[in-house]
């Protein structure tokens, strides 16, 4: 029989991956520098997740605890400079190596043992994300690409400690990730020009949504999922992040944009049934 935990789980990755997904969007409304966008994309998320969390919050300030929060700020910190250093295709294609990292680490790390299926899953969806790229993906930027890989390497490394935090809550790393995210942009927020009214909408968007509840429901499903079905179940992010800019800009995806998503939503939603199917219940 199915475990319902496992089945909400992957809901709420879905659910966040949505929330994910409004990024590109947005930061095209919030006309800062990407550190600073990112310093008050980070304070706003931290004060969203204390405000609807704080009574079962509990900061031990543990080696895991404060790695996992390095983890995520240099995931996201890494991620906003990739995309100002190399083409967003290279930045979003190299973050998602991610679930190679998590295959080789994650047996060692946490005992959970990556099958051909996993291998095969990842392989399809990377494939799929350099397709749906093609156009824009670039090699001429060494020290970009680097960037880029660091942040996938670093989303993988925040999902394998958050994951080992199972057994008592990841939400914590997550509010002091964004708070560090925060100090390490607070020079660019200091000296950033003031936004319009539609900006902070989109800023206070950006927190609430696509950074604090996104990660408010990946904190909750991390607890029932493995390392890689938390980092391949949310790969369609990329694959919507254009459809909305496509609905409020009117920007027309290509014909290998098409393809490529098709290529990973069918290896996501595979993926995704097969572990609905083979999860025991608990």
């Amino acid at each position: 029989m199915r475990d319902p935990a496992h089945t909400r789980s992957v809901g709420l990755l879905l659910g966040g991956a949505l929330c994910w997904s409004l990024a590109g969007v947005l930061f095209k409304h919030v006309e800062w520098p990407g550190l600073a966008a990112a310093g008050g994309r980070g304070l706003i998320a931290a004060i969203f997740l204390l405000i609807v969390s704080w009574r079962s919050l509990r900061f031990t300030w543990s080696p895991l605890q404060l790695g996992a929060a390095v983890a995520y700020a240099a995931c996201t910190i890494l991620f906003t400079l990739a995309n100002k250093m190399t083409t967003a295709a290279n930045a979003i294609l190299l973050q998602y190596t991610a679930p190679v990292w998590i295959a080789l680490l994650g047996a060692w790390l946490l005992g959970e043992r990556t099958t051909r299926a996993d291998w095969l899953t990842i392989a399809a969806v990377l494939g799929g994300l350099a397709v749906f790229f093609y156009e824009g993906l670039q090699l001429g930027n060494i020290a970009g690409l680097m960037v880029a890989l660091a942040s996938g390497l670093g989303f993988a490394i925040m999902t394998i400690l958050l994951r080992k935090q199972k057994d008592t809550s990841a939400l914590e790393s997550i509010i002091l990730g964004n708070l560090l995210g925060l100090l390490i942009g607070a020079p660019a927020l200091w000296t950033a020009p003031a936004l319009p009214a539609a900006g902070w909408i989109a800023l206070g968007l950006l927190g609430v949504v696509q950074l604090g509840l996104a990660y408010l429901f990946y904190a909750k499903a991390i607890k029932h999922v493995t390392a890689l079905e938390a980092v391949l179940i949310p790969v369609i992010e990329p694959i919507l992040n254009p459809v909305w800019v496509m609905l409020d800009m009117g920007e027309r995806p290509s014909r290998f944009a098409l393809l490529g998503g098709a290529i990973v939503l069918g290896a996501v939603t595979l993926r995704a049934v097969v572990a609905l199917r083979q999860r025991p219940r608990a």
